[in-house]
């Protein structure tokens, strides 16, 4: 079975980017903190924090060190990863990332006089319009799978329907050939 690996997040970023530069390429490290709102069976509103560690590695990471700080809002596209390691006492700690392959510079909601504000909507709604791309196309990849199914038992029981024909063989015939 084929596997999908595949985070779309927006939300805020918790800390300054933290940028180096290794062997393998430049890494820029962000904490990014994603809100859920909603209201509770009691019918008060809940507001639920999501943090999420995130490397970007590339030239985008050095994007993100130079234009990013504190406070902005971004949206991250990428993948889930798990990372484990042995800390200085010897234990093995581990947690999950998110190695992003697309950064998306939000607006800056701390700037409100900012023309960029404005923008605010349409790119909040460019992100609904994405997300339900997203969950349209799971729906039909669902239907289709579902069809294909249905088409399979189908024709499984379609093929228990078969009558079987009994052929009767007739004796060899006798001919006047010399070989």
């Amino acid at each position: 079975m084929s596997s999908f690996n595949k985070v779309i997040m927006a939300g805020n970023l918790t800390r300054d980017p933290e940028y180096k530069q290794l062997a393998n390429g430049a890494v820029c490290r962000l904490g990014l903190a994603s809100n859920r709102q909603y209201k509770s069976k009691q019918g008060d509103m809940v507001q639920e924090v999501c943090y999420v560690d995130i490397d970007v590695w590339g030239p985008q990471a050095e994007s993100c060190n130079q234009y990013l700080q504190k406070g902005r809002a971004v949206l991250i596209e990428g993948r889930l990863k798990f990372d484990s390691w042995k800390d200085n006492e010897g234990q093995t700690r581990s947690k999950h990332v998110i190695v992003a392959d697309r950064v998306v510079f939000l607006y800056n909601q701390s700037a409100e006089s900012n023309t960029e504000t404005s923008k605010a909507p349409k790119l909040d709604k460019e992100i609904e319009d994405q997300l339900a791309r997203i969950k349209e196309s799971r729906e039909k990849s669902e239907e289709k799978i579902i069809a294909s199914k249905a088409v399979s038992k189908k024709k499984a029981q379609e093929s228990e329907n078969i009558p079987e024909v009994d052929f009767q063989d007739e004796p060899p015939f006798q001919d006047d050939l010399p070989f």
